[in-house]
């Protein structure tokens, strides 16, 4: 252990003491040490040296557990004062000593000496000098060592030091503690000030016992924020040490053991104190990592006063170096190059509410998942109706707030991606669903960390993790303490309020509920909307947040390359450029707020109309890039002058859908001599409803403000004597008033009763039907009675044309028309009168088309032939459209000419 040197002398003479070197280690009392040597590849040997031939005071002693009769011992009188004498003068300090007796019984007895020979200040004097120990009794002064602590005892006495001054030295015994009734409030007292202390044990690396000043307090305190190897107890009572728990103690006793520090008290566990131990030299704690002699532990590292990013960077510096507990450490992203460990990249969708989309500079794109958190989940195995399907997105509590809180910081934003782990596929088992790779990384913008302020608000939870666990974000300590804060202020999943619920009507494809809602889209004009998911350059899907409804949307004007279909039993290719217009699509609208205007519904349910991001219409932006043509159906739109424009400059580009584009000779049409004036008086109206055997009804335009008059004094009047609901009786034929799904009243008539829960009603002033409980009809006032405003919606069919018989033929025919005309204001001129309504031609109020014409011109009609003179020049322009209709094989003509073998099998007769 100690280095020695070996004191020559003549042969034949007394043998002289060996003086050995060492290091004192501790001070046991006034009269006992532990020296060590020098550390070799591990912790060093030691020794305890007893002083010979004085005596100091004993100090306090606990009584032991395992003995419940016996009791503490206290300290004798001035045998603290003597041990602080030696813990000042000796600790870290190199000593010499000779060993002058050794007991059977192993007791080593003997002189030391400060210094590295024997010429240094001797201790044993230095202790009787100041009073504070005696000569051992019966020692007689028979050499020069003994004669010397003689003299000191007699000058100390005459000088009244130590124990030989006035009085017991009561004064010099501590009123030592050690137990604390309410540990907790004992921390909380402190208020996390630095408090005085003696380190008086170390049990390992990262727990010690320590003597709290000025109060003698014995408190064991454990290192906030990081644990070290330990000694595991076996059954025999023996130690075993875990991999470098020796080391690890031995490094924090050569630096703490017996010195003065100060220690904040941060927490409590069980019984044991959580703290920070601070010297002049340094932090233990943070050595302790950077040495590889500990690692970070989550449970307490929140409350580690000083920084627990110190922490981390230190265990970083320590696992770099692969140092210690660390050398068979390997990265979780040792295998990434740097360029993929940290980069900038465009967030472009969110996935539910932990994980993103990104382009990469690249142009590729990349799933990154938030790393360390767990979105909002379902708790509980019952929560969900089996019979519904379950949707994510709204159905589980805060997953909408915490997407949306994405959705509006990140789409279409710059961040800064670092990579935390990859996280390895897992496959299925019984409970758990297969996962694929993932991507964990911290994800910032602005300097903002967007899982902290995920979890800060109360829209995730932190993962919490195995201690050996090294898959977790690089700023886990700063995700658990905004958790902590989020618990503390109640917010999102940790509020105690009631869970916020999402009713979101999914319209997607039922009909019937679209036509009811279409009225009120259409009036809306432009309304604001989500794009949720985008499934063609040209249909997606939109969240109205107003109506919180989903509808599936198809934009207007265009004619957009279609993508592949999955039919049953084959697969359908998709047009050239089909996934171009889809990709120019997502990028530009996915997740973002646009708005939207409404101007029709197909067959499906779907609605068609514009959408604009950003002020520009996506119709015209996908026809500027050569995404898309422009379709006939534009030419009633008033954004038809830009679309044509835009598709005359992707024309000239001839990239993409136009790649093999020739301009077609202009042909000149030779004029059609008119016989016969007919007559043409077209008057304006409202195209409020289109009936499936395409009749519609209209309102007169110049009657309209009487209609708004009366609505809005007939809803004041119901608002202020409301029905009483169920109090209504319909019978067949009455007038009433009905509440449409807009939740307003309107004037109605009943057609049937099928039971008090299926009444037919007719709204008379806008011509659409429904079936209605009759508890949401009521007696129709008598001042807003048909008396005072006939009703307002009047039926009529177009003039010049067939109605096909075949359902599917007809329905086409019909959702043009509806796409056309309804909810818009028209010109219509009364052709001839028939039974049922009368027959009409109907113009676009801007362009002046005949809508019964450009039914032809597409090919969903056929030409109703008359005799009259008056009617032959309109005729003659029906029948030219219609040869070209069947020309280009159109709709109703896609199989050619069909009329002359099988018109009967298609509804039709010549």
């Amino acid at each position: 252990m100690a280095s020695s040197a070996q004191s020559g002398g003549t042969s034949g003479g007394p043998a002289v003491p060996t003086v050995q070197r060492g290091i004192v280690k501790m001070v046991l009392s006034g009269c006992a040490i532990i020296v060590r040597g020098q550390p070799r590849g591990g912790p060093p040997p030691e020794r305890q040296i007893n002083l010979s031939n004085i005596r100091a005071g004993n100090l306090a002693r606990r009584a032991a557990a395992t003995q419940p009769d016996a009791k503490d011992t206290p300290d004798e009188p001035w045998a603290f004062p003597a041990r602080e004498f030696l813990r000042k003068k000796l600790i870290g300090k190199e000593v010499c000593f000779t060993i002058e007796n050794k007991t059977p019984q192993g007791r080593e007895y003997g002189m030391i000496y400060l210094g590295k020979d024997t010429n240094g200040e001797n201790i044993a004097e230095s202790l009787v000098a100041e009073g504070l120990a005696t000569r051992r009794e019966g020692m007689r002064a028979n050499n020069p060592e003994q004669n010397r602590l003689s003299e000191c005892e007699e000058q100390a006495k005459a000088a009244k030091k130590g124990m030989w001054s006035e009085g017991n030295g009561s004064h010099t015994i501590r009123d030592l503690k050690y137990t604390i009734e309410n540990p907790r409030h004992f921390v909380d007292s402190h208020h996390q000030k630095p408090v005085n202390a003696i380190i008086e044990h170390v049990r390992d690396g990262s727990v010690v016992r320590a003597l709290l000043l000025p109060d003698y307090y014995l408190v064991t305190v454990m290192l906030s924020g990081i644990k070290c190897p330990t000694f595991r107890r076996e059954a025999d009572g023996s130690e075993t040490p875990e991999p470098f728990a020796a080391e690890a103690k031995f490094f924090t006793e050569s630096r703490l053991l017996q010195r003065d520090v100060q220690i904040i008290l941060e927490s409590c566990h069980n019984q044991n104190i959580l703290g920070t131990i601070l010297h002049p030299n340094g932090n233990i704690t943070e050595l302790l990592l950077k040495e590889g002699f500990a690692r970070c532990v989550d449970w307490s590292i929140a409350v580690y006063t000083r920084g627990a990013e110190k922490l981390r960077a230190a265990e970083r510096f320590a696992k770099e170096r692969r140092l210690r507990i660390w050398r068979d450490y390997v990265a979780p992203t040792a295998n990434l190059d740097q360029k993929d460990k940290q980069f900038v990249a465009k967030v472009m969708q969110v996935l539910n509410a932990d994980a993103i989309v990104v382009k990469l500079n690249s142009g590729d794109y990349k799933t990154i998942h938030l790393s360390s958190i767990r979105p909002p989940r379902l708790e509980g195995e019952n929560t969900q109706d089996k019979n519904k399907k379950l949707r994510p997105l709204y159905d589980i509590p805060y997953m909408f707030e915490a997407r949306e809180f994405l959705r509006k910081k990140l789409i279409g934003k710059k961040v800064n991606v670092t990579v935390d782990y990859i996280r390895p596929a897992s496959p299925a088992t019984e409970t758990v669903p297969a996962f694929s790779e993932r991507t964990c990384a911290t994800v910032t913008i602005g300097g903002i960390n967007i899982a902290e302020a995920l979890v800060s608000k109360g829209l995730a939870t932190v993962i919490r993790y195995r201690q050996d666990d090294d898959q977790r974000s690089s700023h886990y300590d700063e995700l658990l303490a905004a958790e902590a804060r989020a618990i503390k202020n109640g917010k999102g999943l940790h509020s105690k309020k009631e869970v916020p619920i999402h009713r979101v009507a999914d319209i997607s494809g039922d009909t019937q509920k679209a036509k009811q809602f279409l009225p009120f889209l259409q009036r809306a004009g432009r309304s604001e909307a989500v794009v949720e998911y985008v499934f063609s350059g040209s249909r997606l899907k939109l969240y109205l947040p107003k109506e919180t409804c989903l509808i599936t949307f198809l934009l207007a004007g265009i004619e957009c390359p279609r993508g592949a279909r999955n039919l049953p039993g084959l697969v359908q290719e998709g047009e050239p450029f089909s996934e171009e217009a889809t990709l120019f699509t997502k990028e530009l609208v996915l997740q973002r707020e646009v708005e939207v205007e409404v101007e029709s519904m197909d067959k499906a349910g779907n609605f068609i109309g514009w959408l604009h991001i950003d002020g520009a219409n996506l119709s015209v932006l996908l026809v500027e890039h050569s995404l898309s043509k422009v379709h006939f159906t534009a030419e009633r739109s008033s954004y038809y002058k830009s679309l044509l424009s835009a598709e005359e400059a992707a024309k000239q580009k001839k990239e993409k859908v136009w790649a093999h584009y020739e301009e077609q000779p202009v042909e000149e049409v030779a004029p059609v001599l008119e016989e016969k004036e007919r007559s043409a008086s077209y008057k304006p109206v409202f195209v409020t409803e289109i009936t499936d055997d395409l009749h519609f009804y209209v309102q007169d335009v110049e009657t309209g403000t009487q209609l708004e008059k009366l609505m809005e004094n007939m809803r004041n009047d119901i608002a202020s004597h409301p029905p009483v609901e169920g109090s209504y009786a319909p019978r067949r034929g009455e007038f009433c008033i009905a509440k449409f799904v807009d939740g307003e009243w309107y004037r109605a008539r009943v057609e049937k009763v099928e039971s008090p829960a299926r009444v037919h009603i007719f709204y008379i002033d806008y011509g659409n039907r429904e079936i209605l409980p009759s508890t949401r009809l009521g007696t129709l006032p008598p001042a807003f009675s048909t008396r005072v405003l006939p009703a307002q919606a009047t039926e009529y069919a177009f003039a010049f044309i067939q109605v096909p018989q075949d359902e599917d033929a007809r329905t086409d025919a019909v959702d043009s028309v509806v796409r056309d005309i309804q909810n818009t204001q028209c010109l219509l001129n009364v052709e001839h009168l028939s039974a049922g309504c009368p027959h009409v031609t109907l113009q676009f109020a801007d362009s002046k088309g005949d809508v019964g014409l450009g039914l032809v011109k597409e090919g969903l009609v056929m030409v109703e032939v008359r005799k009259e003179k008056q009617f032959q020049k309109v005729i003659t322009e029906y029948l030219n459209a219609q040869e070209s209709a069947k020309s280009a094989r159109l709709n109703l003509w896609r199989y050619g000419d069909f009329r002359a073998d099988d018109a009967d099998e298609f509804g039709y007769s010549r």
